[in-house]
């Protein structure tokens, strides 16, 4: 059985960022380093630890059974320095390393990236890997550092942090309330040609609140469903239909006329902006330095 004293625990970080990479080229890349020391270090850790951890071959890097568990324990013990480190570092902690960070596709595109830039402009250590899209993604399975989640979270173990809010308005474009008219109550627009998101829950139920704090549900029959906010956007654009959309995404098809605001006494509740992450009593550097600097931005923009 392996020592740990025999076990050079510097080359941890280099397995997992070849199994992450998926081969050794593209690890050498993301580490700085050659190829053929990237190699050595990997012979060198499978003589340390008694195991073949890679199986090498002319097309392709794969991982033996050892050295998948081997390297779930890596990142378990990287995970945990990581956490040690930024324990004693406190406030005073360098943002450096990778940060990895998911996010709803158009929430993303026009909040997220931008933010992002100016994080690494503070931070010109930091490398960052903005991942978009619109499916659940597992924090730990791919991970990532900070998810920016839109609405109600499912029951989880992790840590949440609330950065703002969003509502979404009922919007149409000039040609469409040409066509079909301009809805006086919430019940007209039951039978009005709507670009519904498939993906949420009941994409064909309209649940709306007025001002004065009324609610009405409206049920649409007419629908065109898109499965992503931007193709629903661009619907909308178009005149396919009326389409109950984010705030932040259409805010300035509205201010431009692009769009018209619909019964603009009337949206949906406000819903978190939040940010996740996994459980840690002393989150790192970059995720605080991210949460920071996406509120400042909401903040400014509110």
């Amino acid at each position: 059985m392996a020592d740990v004293r025999d076990v050079n625990l510097n080359r941890l970080t280099i397995f997992v960022a070849v199994v992450d990479a998926g081969s050794l080229t593209a690890a050498a890349a993301r580490l700085g380093l050659a190829k053929t020391m990237v190699s050595t270090h990997m012979q060198r850790l499978e003589a340390e630890v008694g195991a073949s951890l890679l199986v090498r071959t002319t097309r392709r890097l794969g991982v033996t059974e050892a050295g998948r568990a081997f390297y779930e324990a890596s990142v378990k013990i990287l995970h945990a320095t990581e956490e040690a480190l930024a324990a004693i570092g406190g406030e005073t902690s360098p943002v450096r390393g990778t940060l990895r960070v998911s996010s709803p596709n158009d929430y993303g595109s026009l909040v997220v990236a931008p933010a992002l830039v100016e994080l690494r402009r503070s931070h010109p250590q930091l490398s960052i890997e903005l991942l978009c899209s619109d499916n659940y993604v597992d924090l730990i399975a791919e991970h990532i550092d900070v998810a920016i989640r839109l609405g109600r979270l499912a029951d989880s173990n992790h840590r949440a942090v609330k950065l703002g809010s969003f509502v979404r308005w009922l919007v149409a474009s000039r040609e469409f309330i040409d066509i079909w008219g301009e809805p006086q109550t919430p019940a007209e627009l039951s039978a009005m040609p709507f670009c519904a998101m498939s993906v949420l829950p009941h994409p064909l139920t309209l649940e709306l609140r007025h001002q004065n704090g009324d609610e009405e549900s409206v049920r649409c029959e007419n629908a065109f469903q898109v499965n992503v906010a931007d193709a629903c956007r661009a619907a909308t654009l178009a005149g396919g239909g009326f389409g109950l959309l984010t705030e932040f995404s259409i805010g300035g098809d509205v201010a431009a006329g692009r769009l018209i605001r619909l019964l603009p006494d009337w949206a949906t509740e406000p819903a978190s902006i939040q940010a996740v992450f996994p459980p840690t009593n002393h989150p790192p550097a970059k995720v605080r330095a991210l949460i920071e600097t996406l509120k400042k931005q909401l903040a400014h923009a509110s």
